[in-house]
Protein backbone atom coordinates (compact mmCIF):
# COMPACT_ATOMS: atom_id res chain seq x y z
CA UNK A 1 0.00 0.00 0.00
CA UNK A 2 1.11 3.69 -0.62
CA UNK A 3 1.06 5.32 2.22
CA UNK A 4 0.09 9.42 3.11
CA UNK A 5 1.24 10.61 6.33
CA UNK A 6 -0.77 13.46 7.61
CA UNK A 7 0.81 15.44 10.28
CA UNK A 8 -1.95 17.18 12.17
CA UNK A 9 -5.60 16.17 12.97
CA UNK A 10 -7.33 20.02 14.12
CA UNK A 11 -10.02 21.39 12.65
CA UNK A 12 -8.63 21.74 8.99
CA UNK A 13 -8.12 18.07 8.82
CA UNK A 14 -11.60 16.30 8.89
CA UNK A 15 -12.67 16.42 5.25
CA UNK A 16 -9.09 15.70 4.31
CA UNK A 17 -8.66 12.33 6.04
CA UNK A 18 -12.05 11.62 5.00
CA UNK A 19 -11.50 12.08 1.41
CA UNK A 20 -8.08 9.82 1.58
CA UNK A 21 -10.24 6.87 3.40
CA UNK A 22 -12.64 7.16 0.89
CA UNK A 23 -10.47 6.42 -1.79
CA UNK A 24 -7.86 4.52 0.15
CA UNK A 25 -9.55 1.14 -1.55
CA UNK A 26 -9.54 1.52 -4.94
CA UNK A 27 -6.40 3.96 -4.55
CA UNK A 28 -4.41 1.25 -2.42
CA UNK A 29 -3.53 3.47 0.37
CA UNK A 30 -2.87 3.24 3.38
CA UNK A 31 -3.60 6.94 5.75
CA UNK A 32 -1.49 7.44 8.87
CA UNK A 33 -2.68 10.47 11.56
CA UNK A 34 -0.10 11.55 13.61
CA UNK A 35 -0.79 14.39 16.35
CA UNK A 36 0.49 14.72 19.77
CA UNK A 37 -2.99 13.94 20.65
CA UNK A 38 -3.86 10.56 19.68
CA UNK A 39 -7.36 10.29 20.49
CA UNK A 40 -8.31 13.45 17.90
CA UNK A 41 -6.56 11.70 15.13
CA UNK A 42 -8.55 8.23 16.43
CA UNK A 43 -11.69 9.91 16.19
CA UNK A 44 -11.42 11.14 12.33
CA UNK A 45 -9.79 7.60 11.44
CA UNK A 46 -12.73 6.13 13.26
CA UNK A 47 -11.08 2.84 13.16
CA UNK A 48 -10.79 2.52 9.30
CA UNK A 49 -8.78 -0.75 8.35
CA UNK A 50 -7.02 1.68 5.86
CA UNK A 51 -5.76 3.87 7.94
CA UNK A 52 -4.62 3.91 11.34
CA UNK A 53 -3.43 7.08 14.14
CA UNK A 54 0.09 7.28 15.70
CA UNK A 55 1.19 9.51 18.75
CA UNK A 56 3.45 12.05 16.97
CA UNK A 57 5.39 15.31 18.41
CA UNK A 58 6.54 16.95 15.99
CA UNK A 59 9.76 18.70 18.01
CA UNK A 60 10.71 15.13 18.22
CA UNK A 61 12.92 15.05 15.49
CA UNK A 62 13.77 11.07 15.53
CA UNK A 63 10.30 9.94 15.80
CA UNK A 64 9.21 12.85 13.37
CA UNK A 65 12.05 11.70 10.88
CA UNK A 66 10.90 7.82 11.31
CA UNK A 67 7.45 8.76 10.61
CA UNK A 68 8.41 11.28 7.16
CA UNK A 69 10.57 7.98 6.02
CA UNK A 70 8.07 5.70 6.38
CA UNK A 71 5.13 7.42 3.99
CA UNK A 72 5.29 7.93 0.54
CA UNK A 73 3.81 11.29 1.01
CA UNK A 74 3.77 14.10 3.42
CA UNK A 75 0.97 16.22 4.50
CA UNK A 76 1.34 19.00 7.21
CA UNK A 77 -1.97 20.04 8.99
CA UNK A 78 0.31 21.97 11.31
CA UNK A 79 0.51 25.59 12.63
CA UNK A 80 2.41 27.48 10.00
CA UNK A 81 5.76 27.82 12.07
CA UNK A 82 5.71 24.25 12.48
CA UNK A 83 6.16 23.31 8.33
CA UNK A 84 9.66 24.03 7.96
CA UNK A 85 11.20 21.26 9.87
CA UNK A 86 9.02 18.86 8.27
CA UNK A 87 9.83 20.00 4.95
CA UNK A 88 14.18 19.92 5.78
CA UNK A 89 12.94 16.28 6.99
CA UNK A 90 11.24 15.94 3.39
CA UNK A 91 14.25 17.46 1.38
CA UNK A 92 16.76 14.78 3.56
CA UNK A 93 14.21 11.77 2.84
CA UNK A 94 13.34 12.51 -0.77
CA UNK A 95 9.43 13.04 0.28
CA UNK A 96 6.52 14.97 -1.73
CA UNK A 97 5.07 17.55 0.46
CA UNK A 98 1.85 19.33 0.58
CA UNK A 99 0.84 22.56 3.30
CA UNK A 100 -2.29 24.78 3.31
CA UNK A 101 0.10 27.83 4.29
CA UNK A 102 1.67 30.92 3.30
CA UNK A 103 5.00 30.05 1.92
CA UNK A 104 7.12 31.43 4.28
CA UNK A 105 10.87 32.78 3.81
CA UNK A 106 12.51 29.65 4.86
CA UNK A 107 9.90 27.45 2.57
CA UNK A 108 11.13 29.98 -0.28
CA UNK A 109 15.05 28.93 0.44
CA UNK A 110 13.89 25.14 0.22
CA UNK A 111 13.22 25.77 -3.80
CA UNK A 112 16.12 24.98 -5.20
CA UNK A 113 16.68 21.73 -3.27
CA UNK A 114 13.41 20.51 -3.86
CA UNK A 115 14.04 20.97 -7.63
CA UNK A 116 17.24 18.92 -7.60
CA UNK A 117 15.72 16.22 -6.29
CA UNK A 118 12.43 16.55 -8.17
CA UNK A 119 9.84 17.15 -5.48
CA UNK A 120 6.63 19.01 -5.40
CA UNK A 121 6.38 20.64 -2.35
CA UNK A 122 2.93 22.44 -2.98
CA UNK A 123 1.71 25.42 -0.51
CA UNK A 124 -1.10 27.23 -0.37
CA UNK A 125 -3.67 24.84 -1.53
CA UNK A 126 -6.51 25.31 0.99
CA UNK A 127 -9.16 27.99 0.50
CA UNK A 128 -7.49 31.38 1.42
CA UNK A 129 -4.58 30.71 0.25
CA UNK A 130 -5.80 27.76 -2.35
CA UNK A 131 -8.99 28.05 -3.54
CA UNK A 132 -8.55 31.96 -4.26
CA UNK A 133 -5.35 31.18 -6.30
CA UNK A 134 -7.07 28.47 -8.54
CA UNK A 135 -10.57 30.08 -9.33
CA UNK A 136 -8.91 33.62 -10.23
CA UNK A 137 -6.09 32.12 -12.33
CA UNK A 138 -8.62 30.05 -14.34
CA UNK A 139 -10.81 33.45 -15.24
CA UNK A 140 -7.45 34.95 -15.98
CA UNK A 141 -5.86 33.01 -17.96
CA UNK A 142 -9.17 32.17 -20.23
CA UNK A 143 -9.10 36.30 -20.09
CA UNK A 144 -5.57 36.42 -21.78
CA UNK A 145 -6.60 33.65 -23.91
CA UNK A 146 -8.95 35.63 -26.23
CA UNK A 147 -6.56 38.36 -26.17
CA UNK A 148 -8.17 40.29 -23.28
CA UNK A 149 -5.79 42.88 -20.69
CA UNK A 150 -6.65 42.40 -17.53
CA UNK A 151 -7.49 46.27 -15.84
CA UNK A 152 -9.05 45.15 -12.35
CA UNK A 153 -8.53 42.46 -10.22
CA UNK A 154 -10.29 42.38 -6.66
CA UNK A 155 -10.98 39.28 -4.81
CA UNK A 156 -12.68 38.63 -1.41
CA UNK A 157 -13.19 36.02 1.10
CA UNK A 158 -14.82 35.29 4.40
CA UNK A 159 -15.51 32.69 6.66
CA UNK A 160 -18.62 33.36 8.53
CA UNK A 161 -21.96 31.76 9.78
CA UNK A 162 -24.63 30.38 7.89
CA UNK A 163 -27.69 32.03 7.90
CA UNK A 164 -29.51 29.64 9.72
CA UNK A 165 -27.12 29.82 12.88
CA UNK A 166 -26.81 33.83 12.38
CA UNK A 167 -28.75 34.86 15.51
CA UNK A 168 -26.71 37.57 17.09
CA UNK A 169 -26.03 41.34 16.34
CA UNK A 170 -22.93 40.85 15.03
CA UNK A 171 -24.15 38.65 12.09
CA UNK A 172 -20.84 36.52 13.20
CA UNK A 173 -19.44 33.93 14.77
CA UNK A 174 -15.62 32.22 15.18
CA UNK A 175 -16.09 29.49 12.38
CA UNK A 176 -11.39 29.30 13.01
CA UNK A 177 -9.34 30.27 14.73
CA UNK A 178 -10.47 33.36 17.07
CA UNK A 179 -6.77 34.59 17.71
CA UNK A 180 -6.47 35.60 13.98
CA UNK A 181 -9.82 37.53 14.60
CA UNK A 182 -9.01 39.69 17.25
CA UNK A 183 -5.12 40.56 15.78
CA UNK A 184 -6.29 40.92 11.56
CA UNK A 185 -5.14 43.71 10.17
CA UNK A 186 -2.34 44.41 12.65
CA UNK A 187 1.30 45.15 11.52
CA UNK A 188 2.19 47.25 8.53
CA UNK A 189 -0.52 49.44 6.75
CA UNK A 190 -2.78 47.73 4.02
CA UNK A 191 -1.51 48.41 0.85
CA UNK A 192 -3.03 47.97 -2.85
CA UNK A 193 -3.10 49.62 -6.35
CA UNK A 194 -6.55 51.40 -7.08
CA UNK A 195 -6.96 53.46 -10.79
CA UNK A 196 -2.90 53.34 -10.96
CA UNK A 197 -2.27 54.84 -7.53
CA UNK A 198 -0.82 52.85 -4.56
CA UNK A 199 -3.16 53.51 -1.53
CA UNK A 200 -2.21 52.79 2.22
CA UNK A 201 -4.62 52.33 5.03
CA UNK A 202 -3.06 52.08 8.56
CA UNK A 203 -4.64 49.56 11.10
CA UNK A 204 -6.27 52.53 13.04
CA UNK A 205 -8.19 53.48 9.72
CA UNK A 206 -8.62 50.05 8.83
CA UNK A 207 -12.70 49.20 9.38
CA UNK A 208 -13.39 52.56 8.55
CA UNK A 209 -12.52 51.77 5.19
CA UNK A 210 -14.49 48.85 3.62
CA UNK A 211 -16.12 47.86 0.49
CA UNK A 212 -19.78 46.67 -0.25
CA UNK A 213 -20.49 43.88 -2.17
CA UNK A 214 -23.68 41.37 -3.13
CA UNK A 215 -23.98 38.46 -3.79
CA UNK A 216 -26.83 36.78 -5.30
CA UNK A 217 -29.22 34.67 -2.49
CA UNK A 218 -26.93 35.73 0.39
CA UNK A 219 -27.77 39.31 0.82
CA UNK A 220 -24.80 42.31 0.72
CA UNK A 221 -21.41 41.85 2.59
CA UNK A 222 -18.65 44.23 3.07
CA UNK A 223 -14.88 44.02 2.88
CA UNK A 224 -11.85 45.04 4.83
CA UNK A 225 -8.47 45.24 2.57
CA UNK A 226 -5.96 42.48 3.32
CA UNK A 227 -2.66 43.69 4.96
CA UNK A 228 -1.19 43.42 1.21
CA UNK A 229 -3.17 43.03 -1.62
CA UNK A 230 -0.13 43.23 -4.06
CA UNK A 231 1.71 40.02 -2.34
CA UNK A 232 0.48 37.86 -5.70
CA UNK A 233 0.58 40.58 -8.30
CA UNK A 234 3.45 39.15 -9.98
CA UNK A 235 2.61 35.23 -9.60
CA UNK A 236 -0.51 36.36 -11.35
CA UNK A 237 0.83 38.40 -13.74
CA UNK A 238 -0.70 41.30 -12.90
CA UNK A 239 2.12 44.21 -13.08
CA UNK A 240 0.58 46.37 -15.50
CA UNK A 241 -2.71 45.95 -13.84
CA UNK A 242 -4.85 49.21 -12.92
CA UNK A 243 -6.51 48.27 -9.92
CA UNK A 244 -5.72 45.36 -7.47
CA UNK A 245 -7.41 44.77 -3.97
CA UNK A 246 -8.27 41.96 -2.06
CA UNK A 247 -10.06 41.69 1.73
CA UNK A 248 -11.43 39.74 4.25
CA UNK A 249 -15.64 39.56 4.05
CA UNK A 250 -17.79 40.15 6.72
CA UNK A 251 -21.42 41.23 7.04
CA UNK A 252 -22.33 44.87 6.89
CA UNK A 253 -21.61 46.76 10.24
CA UNK A 254 -19.63 44.13 11.35
CA UNK A 255 -16.25 46.76 10.82
CA UNK A 256 -18.08 49.73 12.50
CA UNK A 257 -18.61 47.88 15.56
CA UNK A 258 -15.03 46.52 15.53
CA UNK A 259 -13.48 49.44 15.03
CA UNK A 260 -14.64 50.30 18.47
CA UNK A 261 -12.14 47.88 19.88
CA UNK A 262 -9.35 48.98 17.58
CA UNK A 263 -9.79 52.56 18.96
CA UNK A 264 -9.96 51.84 23.03
CA UNK A 265 -6.89 49.57 22.07
CA UNK A 266 -8.29 46.48 23.39
CA UNK A 267 -7.14 44.19 19.75
CA UNK A 268 -3.57 44.62 21.06
CA UNK A 269 -1.25 42.06 21.61
CA UNK A 270 1.96 43.85 22.01
CA UNK A 271 1.83 44.11 26.49
CA UNK A 272 0.36 42.49 29.52
CA UNK A 273 -2.18 43.84 31.58
CA UNK A 274 -0.88 44.03 35.38
CA UNK A 275 -3.33 41.82 37.79
CA UNK A 276 -5.44 40.73 34.67
CA UNK A 277 -6.49 37.22 36.29
CA UNK A 278 -8.37 38.84 39.04
CA UNK A 279 -9.92 41.61 36.74
CA UNK A 280 -14.20 41.32 35.98
CA UNK A 281 -14.73 41.99 32.36
CA UNK A 282 -16.37 45.88 33.38
CA UNK A 283 -12.77 45.96 35.19
CA UNK A 284 -11.02 45.15 31.51
CA UNK A 285 -13.33 47.77 30.12
CA UNK A 286 -13.03 50.33 32.08
CA UNK A 287 -9.09 49.97 32.47
CA UNK A 288 -9.45 51.95 28.90
CA UNK A 289 -11.66 55.03 29.80
CA UNK A 290 -10.81 58.39 31.60
CA UNK A 291 -11.09 58.54 35.09
CA UNK A 292 -14.71 59.85 37.28
CA UNK A 293 -16.08 59.45 40.81
CA UNK A 294 -19.99 59.92 38.97
CA UNK A 295 -19.70 58.71 35.56
CA UNK A 296 -20.61 55.03 35.28
CA UNK A 297 -18.31 52.46 32.59
CA UNK A 298 -21.23 52.81 30.07
CA UNK A 299 -21.54 56.84 30.29
CA UNK A 300 -17.88 57.19 30.10
CA UNK A 301 -17.94 54.82 27.34
CA UNK A 302 -20.09 56.03 24.85
CA UNK A 303 -19.04 59.26 25.96
CA UNK A 304 -15.52 58.80 24.92
CA UNK A 305 -16.48 57.14 21.45
CA UNK A 306 -19.14 59.68 20.50
CA UNK A 307 -22.06 56.78 20.56
CA UNK A 308 -25.57 57.46 20.93
CA UNK A 309 -27.72 54.92 23.64
CA UNK A 310 -29.85 54.09 20.51
CA UNK A 311 -27.54 53.34 18.45
CA UNK A 312 -27.28 49.69 16.97
CA UNK A 313 -23.37 49.36 18.02
CA UNK A 314 -24.37 50.13 21.37
CA UNK A 315 -27.02 47.07 21.03
CA UNK A 316 -24.01 44.84 19.89
CA UNK A 317 -21.89 46.13 22.39
CA UNK A 318 -23.97 44.86 25.41
CA UNK A 319 -24.71 42.00 23.86
CA UNK A 320 -21.57 40.94 24.48
CA UNK A 321 -21.69 41.48 28.41
CA UNK A 322 -19.25 43.68 28.35
CA UNK A 323 -19.86 45.72 30.94
CA UNK A 324 -20.86 42.50 33.47
CA UNK A 325 -18.97 43.00 36.95
CA UNK A 326 -19.48 39.34 38.17
CA UNK A 327 -17.62 37.55 35.29
CA UNK A 328 -13.93 37.27 36.01
CA UNK A 329 -11.04 37.12 32.71
CA UNK A 330 -8.92 34.53 34.82
CA UNK A 331 -5.98 34.97 32.27
CA UNK A 332 -2.86 35.78 34.23
CA UNK A 333 -0.42 38.67 33.01
CA UNK A 334 -2.70 38.80 29.76
CA UNK A 335 -2.84 41.43 26.41
CA UNK A 336 -5.25 42.98 26.13
CA UNK A 337 -6.74 40.96 22.83
CA UNK A 338 -6.04 37.88 24.50
CA UNK A 339 -8.78 39.07 27.28
CA UNK A 340 -10.90 40.60 24.68
CA UNK A 341 -10.78 37.24 22.62
CA UNK A 342 -11.72 35.58 25.85
CA UNK A 343 -14.58 37.69 26.18
CA UNK A 344 -15.82 37.18 22.33
CA UNK A 345 -16.10 33.62 22.59
CA UNK A 346 -18.74 33.38 25.21
CA UNK A 347 -20.76 34.80 22.74
CA UNK A 348 -19.38 33.83 19.27
CA UNK A 349 -18.67 30.47 19.42
CA UNK A 350 -20.65 27.63 16.74
CA UNK A 351 -23.37 25.59 19.08
CA UNK A 352 -22.73 21.98 17.77
CA UNK A 353 -25.98 22.27 15.94
CA UNK A 354 -25.06 25.48 13.98
CA UNK A 355 -23.05 25.62 10.93
CA UNK A 356 -20.80 27.78 9.23
CA UNK A 357 -20.05 29.40 5.62
CA UNK A 358 -17.53 30.04 3.22
CA UNK A 359 -18.01 32.82 0.95
CA UNK A 360 -15.29 34.07 -2.08
CA UNK A 361 -16.00 36.43 -4.29
CA UNK A 362 -13.79 37.78 -7.35
CA UNK A 363 -14.21 41.05 -9.65
CA UNK A 364 -12.10 40.71 -13.27
CA UNK A 365 -12.24 43.80 -15.24
CA UNK A 366 -10.37 43.61 -18.95
CA UNK A 367 -10.41 45.37 -22.25
CA UNK A 368 -10.77 43.57 -25.30
CA UNK A 369 -11.06 45.48 -28.92
CA UNK A 370 -11.05 48.80 -27.09
CA UNK A 371 -13.96 47.89 -25.25
CA UNK A 372 -14.08 47.41 -21.09
CA UNK A 373 -15.28 44.14 -19.87
CA UNK A 374 -16.11 42.52 -16.49
CA UNK A 375 -16.93 38.89 -14.72
CA UNK A 376 -17.84 38.64 -11.26
CA UNK A 377 -17.23 35.13 -10.12
CA UNK A 378 -18.88 33.98 -6.15
CA UNK A 379 -18.82 30.67 -4.82
CA UNK A 380 -20.42 29.93 -1.63
CA UNK A 381 -20.38 26.57 0.73
CA UNK A 382 -21.86 25.62 3.65
CA UNK A 383 -20.60 23.28 6.54
CA UNK A 384 -22.70 20.10 7.59
CA UNK A 385 -21.79 20.17 11.83
CA UNK A 386 -19.08 20.95 13.99
CA UNK A 387 -16.48 18.91 12.92
CA UNK A 388 -17.55 18.33 9.13
CA UNK A 389 -17.44 22.66 8.67
CA UNK A 390 -17.62 24.79 5.69
CA UNK A 391 -14.01 26.06 6.77
CA UNK A 392 -12.65 22.36 7.03
CA UNK A 393 -13.98 21.32 3.57
CA UNK A 394 -12.54 24.39 1.91
CA UNK A 395 -9.11 23.90 3.03
CA UNK A 396 -9.00 20.10 3.31
CA UNK A 397 -10.37 18.92 0.04
CA UNK A 398 -8.01 21.03 -2.01
CA UNK A 399 -4.95 19.61 0.31
CA UNK A 400 -6.04 15.83 -0.01
CA UNK A 401 -7.02 16.08 -4.07
CA UNK A 402 -3.23 17.92 -4.94
CA UNK A 403 -2.08 15.09 -2.86
CA UNK A 404 -3.59 12.35 -4.28
CA UNK A 405 -2.55 13.89 -7.63
CA UNK A 406 1.20 14.19 -6.70
CA UNK A 407 1.23 11.10 -5.38
CA UNK A 408 -0.14 9.20 -9.23
CA UNK A 409 1.89 11.89 -10.83
CA UNK A 410 -0.36 14.44 -12.41
CA UNK A 411 1.36 17.26 -10.64
CA UNK A 412 5.11 16.79 -11.57
CA UNK A 413 5.99 20.42 -12.06
CA UNK A 414 9.12 19.91 -8.91
CA UNK A 415 9.99 23.03 -6.53
CA UNK A 416 8.61 24.95 -3.83
CA UNK A 417 4.94 26.72 -5.17
CA UNK A 418 1.57 27.77 -5.01
CA UNK A 419 -1.33 26.20 -6.95
CA UNK A 420 -1.66 28.80 -10.02
CA UNK A 421 -0.65 26.38 -13.20
CA UNK A 422 -3.62 25.08 -15.16
CA UNK A 423 -1.78 21.27 -14.29
CA UNK A 424 -2.89 21.97 -11.09
CA UNK A 425 -5.84 24.00 -10.56
CA UNK A 426 -7.86 22.96 -13.87
CA UNK A 427 -8.41 19.29 -12.03
CA UNK A 428 -8.78 20.17 -8.54
CA UNK A 429 -11.51 22.83 -9.47
CA UNK A 430 -13.47 20.30 -11.50
CA UNK A 431 -13.59 17.28 -8.81
CA UNK A 432 -14.04 20.20 -6.26
CA UNK A 433 -17.77 21.12 -7.83
CA UNK A 434 -18.58 17.43 -6.93
CA UNK A 435 -18.60 18.70 -3.52
CA UNK A 436 -20.51 21.45 -4.05
CA UNK A 437 -17.74 23.89 -4.00
CA UNK A 438 -18.70 25.48 -7.35
CA UNK A 439 -18.22 29.49 -8.79
CA UNK A 440 -21.21 31.34 -10.31
CA UNK A 441 -19.36 33.57 -13.11
CA UNK A 442 -21.10 35.87 -15.02
CA UNK A 443 -20.65 38.55 -16.95
CA UNK A 444 -21.50 42.11 -15.84
CA UNK A 445 -21.03 46.11 -17.16
CA UNK A 446 -17.52 47.25 -16.49
CA UNK A 447 -18.24 49.54 -13.64
CA UNK A 448 -14.78 49.86 -11.95
CA UNK A 449 -13.38 50.39 -8.88
CA UNK A 450 -16.19 49.73 -5.92
CA UNK A 451 -18.88 51.07 -7.75
CA UNK A 452 -21.48 50.65 -4.80
CA UNK A 453 -19.60 53.42 -2.88
CA UNK A 454 -20.50 55.85 -5.08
Amino acid sequence: MRKILVIGSGKSSSYLIKYLLDKSEEEDLHIIVGDIDLRIAQKLIKDHEHGHAITLDVFNHQSRKQAIENADIVVSMLPARYHIEVARDCITLGKNLVTASYVSKEMEDLDTAAKNKGLVFMNEIGVDPGIDHMSAMKVIDKIRAKGGKMVLFESFAGGLVAPESDNNLWNYKFTWNPRNVVVAGQGSAAKFIQEGNYKYIPYHRLFRRTEFLDVDGYGRFEAYANRDSLKYQSAYGLDQIKTLYRGTMRRVGFSRAWNIFVQLGMTDDSYTIDDSENMSYRDFVNAFLPYSHTDSVELKFRLSLKIDQDDIVWEKLEELDLFNSTKMVGLKKATPAEILQKILMDSWMLEEHEKDMIVMYHKFGYKLNDKMYQIDSTMVTMGEDQTYTAMAKTVGLPVAIATLAILNEKITTPGVQIPITKEVYVPILKELEDFDIIFTEKEVPYLGYNPLNV
